[in-house]
């Protein structure tokens, strides 16, 4: 897959279902596809009352092809090894991108997704019954299935998939939760009355994020890496590996901000294979005392030649 073209959120997506970012940066805002029109439907956000079952949008329509309609890519957070994961899904252009985005984290993980370790800990079956913007606040209304049984960490991680999704769009910038249509202060036993925003869970954020390429996706040399990191002096190193495993190339770059505080990064490394094969990005951060990778992101890809 190509990567998507960067969306400019000005003042036409004032009413966006869209998030700043209260826990540092955590990369760019959904993006426009190449085939996106800039005077198509400007995405917003889906204003549905809690309770009320939200009326299908283009973007519940995967099937259609480029030809037909401009795509989008959002954001859809999941996790990995007890820690926030975040990866991308296209769908048609819609103005409810939260109602998209939601909709697409709770369908769930791909085959490959699932195969690189990513899991969800919302419970599947739970269905998105309303969501509505106010000042800021997104109101966001599950089906019961949501509060089903979790562990003691497992609660958090889950309300915090549902906020990071939710908080991608810059006018979105905290959650509050409804169960069946209504209001809940409490989760699982996890508190929820405060509107809920990044912040909160910002120690389930791993110490390296990468946002391209995303699991799965093709790439074409030379290939940009780019996340979130809050490493030691803010360096992030990165290496292609071919399909044995061997490392094909190498780079680093700084984030700009480390050490503490967690900084963008975006850095383009070539490489060249003899034959398109499955690869791996790896993305991680050397230890000061050994030298040794750690902090490793593993992204499985498939490497053209």
């Amino acid at each position: 897959m190509k990567r998507l073209a960067v969306m400019i959120i000005g003042a036409c997506l004032l009413a966006a279902a869209c998030g700043t970012n209260s826990a540092g940066s955590l990369g760019k805002a959904p993006r426009l596809s190449a085939s996106a029109s800039p005077s198509g439907a400007t995405p917003t956000a889906t204003d549905q009352p809690p309770g009320s079952r939200p009326t299908p949008t283009a973007a519940a329509t995967p099937t259609a092809t480029r030809s037909q309609a401009s795509e989008i890519g959002l954001q859809a957070w999941f996790t990995r090894a007890g820690k926030l994961f975040v990866t991308e899904r296209t769908v048609l252009q819609t103005r409810g991108v939260g109602q998209a985005a939601l909709d697409r984290l709770l369908a769930g993980l791909s085959a490959t997704e699932s195969s690189a370790g990513l899991s969800s800990q919302i419970p599947a079956g739970t269905t998105l019954l309303g969501v509505s913007i106010a000042s800021g606040t997104a109101t966001v209304d599950l089906s019961s299935t949501f509060t089903s049984a979790a562990g003691p960490s497992t609660m958090p991680l889950r309300i915090a998939q549902v906020v990071y999704t939710m908080t991608q769009f810059p006018t979105v910038t905290a959650v509050r939760f409804a169960i069946n249509g209504q209001g809940v202060t409490v989760i699982g036993g996890v508190p929820v009355q405060a509107p809920q925003t990044r912040a909160m869970y910002a120690s389930y954020l791993p110490a390296i994020t990468v946002q391209a390429p995303v699991v799965g996706e093709q790439v074409t040399s030379p290939v940009t890496v780019s996340g979130t990191a809050d490493v030691f002096e803010a360096v992030v190193s990165i290496r292609v590996l071919d399909s044995a495993g061997n490392e094909i190339a190498r780079t680093f770059t700084n984030a700009t901000c480390g050490t503490g505080c967690r900084g963008d990064y975006s850095v383009t490394i070539s490489y060249t294979v003899p034959r398109t094969e499955p690869g791996t990005i790896e993305v991680f951060e050397r230890s000061a005392k050994t030298g040794l990778p750690i902090n490793v992101q593993l992204i499985p890809v498939t490497l053209s030649a």
